[in-house]
C-alpha cells in the first residue's frame, strides 16, 4: 500500500519519531515536513496537530480511555498516535469536520504495515463513541487536587503533585496551565545594528504587530508576522529569536567592553551573541560546546548578527584545554537541565522526563560549576542559570556549591535587573521566573562573585 500523504500523515510520522526516538518535536517535525512537501496551509495544520497533541496528550488519553475497551497506552504506537490526532481535532479544533478527523485517522491506522487493517475498525468505533458520548466530568479538585491538575491541564501527575506541594494549589494550577499555552514569539534586538524603537518601527511597516516586552529593555513580541526567516530584518541580522527570561539572564553577567568572557555551554549562540552586543563587539567571548553541529549554528548566527568577538570552541569545559588556561573576567554557565521551565515550547518534555532524572542533572551541574569556577579570575563574576523550575537544579545547586567554596559569595541580581523585573527576585537575591505575570519561560539564575582583587 502506498504511504499516505498530507498534513495528518506528516503529523503522525512526527509523533511516532518523538515517541520512539525521544527526539525534539521541532527537529522531527522539520524532517517530516521536508519529506512531505506540503503547501503553506497543510504545513500549518501539521504543526498545529503535532504541538496540540503533545500539549494535550494526557487529557486526550483520559477522554479516549472512557470510550475505549482498551487503555490507549497499551495499544500499538501508530494506533495511539492516530487516535490522539483525531481526538485533538474533535475536542479542540472547531473548524475541522468531524467526518474528516475520523476518516483520515482511520485511514492512517489502516495504512500501517502489519496489523493496521485489524485496528482500523477499532479506531473507527472508538472515535465514533467519542463523538457520541458526553464530556466526562473532571476529577474532583478538592478530593484529588493533583489528579485534577494532571488531567485538566495535561500535566504529568508527578510534576503536578510536586508543584502543588511546593507552590500551593493556585500557583500550581497556573504552572500546569502554562504548559498548554502557545508561547509568544519574542525577539531580542541586536543592539550592534539597531535600537528597539527603530526595529519596532521597521517591523510595523512590514505588517507585523509589535509590542515591547515589559521587563527586558531589548525585547519585542511579534504577532501576525508570518514565517520569521522571511522577515527582511531577520536576514539583515537586526534581531535574534529569544524568550524574555533568557534575555534577562545574559544581562545579569553585566559584561563590559574589552573583557574576556566564557560562555561555557554556548550553542546555538543566543547568549554568546547577546554578550558580544553588550560588549559592543570589543573583547573576547569564548563560546564552548560539545556539539560541532550546534557550534556551526552558533557561527551562522554570529555571521548573520555581525558578531566578531565570539570564538567557538569545541570541547567539554570539565576537561579544560589551552583556550581556557588563561583566567576569565566573567563566566556564564547556562547549564544543561531538565528543561521543565520551557515545557510550553517543548511539550514532548512532559512525557519524556521523570523526577528520577533531577538528581543526575544536579550532579552534573555541580561538576560543571566546579570546573568553571577554577577558570574565573579573582574578583570575577559567575552567573549560573537553568531553564528549570525545580530546586534540585537551582537553589540546591547554589547552596551546595557555596558550602564547599568559601571564596565565592552570592550577589543580589537587583542592580542588574530593570526596576520592572524586581518582583522576579527570590529572597536569596536570585532571579526566578518560575511563576511570573509576564508570559516568560521558567528560568533561574544566580550571580556569584569570587574573592580577590
Amino acid at each position: 500500500m502506498k504511504p499516505l500523504q498530507g498534513a495528518r500523515a506528516a503529523a503522525l510520522e512526527t509523533l511516532l519519531a518523538v515517541d520512539r526516538a525521544r527526539v525534539y518535536a521541532d527537529d522531527a517535525l522539520d524532517q517530516s515536513l521536508r519529506r512531505a512537501s506540503l503547501d503553506t496551509r497543510d504545513r500549518a495544520l501539521a504543526v498545529e496537530l503535532v504541538y496540540g497533541v503533545l500539549r494535550h496528550r494526557l487529557t486526550l488519553d483520559w477522554r479516549l480511555d472512557h470510550v475505549s475497551e482498551r487503555p490507549i497506552r497499551r495499544l500499538p504506537h501508530p494506533v495511539q498516535a492516530a487516535l490522539r490526532l483525531a481526538a485533538y481535532q474533535l475536542l479542540y479544533l472547531d473548524r475541522i469536520p468531524q467526518s474528516a478527523a475520523v476518516n483520515e485517522s482511520v485511514a492512517l491506522v489502516k495504512a500501517q504495515p502489519g496489523a493496521g487493517s485489524r485496528w482500523s475498525g477499532f479506531a473507527n468505533a472508538v472515535l465514533r463513541s467519542l463523538i457520541r458520548e458526553p464530556a466526562q466530568a473532571w476529577p474532583d479538585q478538592d478530593k484529588e487536587p493533583a489528579t485534577f491538575l494532571s488531567v485538566r491541564y495535561a500535566c504529568p501527575a508527578w510534576l503536578a503533585e510536586r508543584w502543588a506541594a511546593r507552590f500551593g494549589m493556585a500557583q500550581a494550577e497556573q504552572l500546569c496551565q502554562a504548559t498548554l499555552t502557545i508561547p509568544p514569539l519574542t525577539i531580542r534586538v541586536n543592539s550592534l545594528r539597531s535600537t528597539r524603537e527603530a526595529l519596532a518601527d521597521a517591523l510595523r511597516l512590514s505588517g507585523s504587530q509589535v509590542t515591547p516586552t515589559l521587563v527586558s529593555p531589548l525585547g519585542l513580541v511579534l504577532d501576525k508576522c508570518g514565517l520569521i526567516t522571511d522577515i527582511p530584518q531577520f536576514g539583515e541580522g537586526l534581531f535574534y529569536v529569544e524568550d524574555e527570561a533568557a534575555q534577562l539572564v545574559t544581562g545579569l553577567l553585566a559584561p563590559q567592553p574589552g573583557e574576556r568572557i566564557l560562555d561555557a555551554c554556548a550553542a546555538p549562540g543566543g547568549k554568546a551573541t547577546a554578550l558580544a552586543a553588550l560588549m559592543e563587539n570589543r573583547g573576547d567571548v569564548v563560546a564552548m560546546d560539545q556539539s560541532s553541529a550546534r557550534l556551526q549554528r552558533l557561527q551562522e548566527n554570529c555571521a548573520r548578527l555581525g558578531v566578531r568577538i565570539v570564538t567557538p570552541l569545541l570541547g567539554d569545559v570539565m576537561r579544560g584545554g589551552q583556550a581556557t588556561a588563561r583566567p576569565f573576567d566573567r563566566i556564564l554557565l547556562d547549564a544543561p537541565c531538565s528543561g521543565l521551565g520551557v515545557l510550553r515550547r517543548h511539550p514532548e518534555g512532559k512525557w519524556q522526563k521523570q523526577a528520577e532524572l533531577l538528581p543526575a542533572h544536579r550532579k552534573r551541574q555541580l561538576l560543571l560549576l566546579e570546573s568553571v569556577c577554577r577558570l574565573l579570575r579573582p574578583g570575577g563574576c559567575l552567573v549560573y542559570s537553568t531553564c528549570s523550575t525545580e530546586p534540585e537544579e537551582t537553589l540546591d545547586v547554589i547552596h551546595q556549591f557555596l558550602c564547599k567554596h568559601a571564596e565565592f559569595r552570592r550577589e543580589s541580581v537587583a542592580a542588574a535587573l530593570p526596576a520592572s523585573g524586581r518582583e522576579l527576585m527570590t529572597q536569596q537575591g536570585d532571579l526566578s521566573t518560575a511563576v511570573n505575570r509576564f508570559s516568560m519561560d521558567g528560568f533561574f539564575a544566580a550571580r556569584l562573585r569570587k574573592a580577590g582583587a
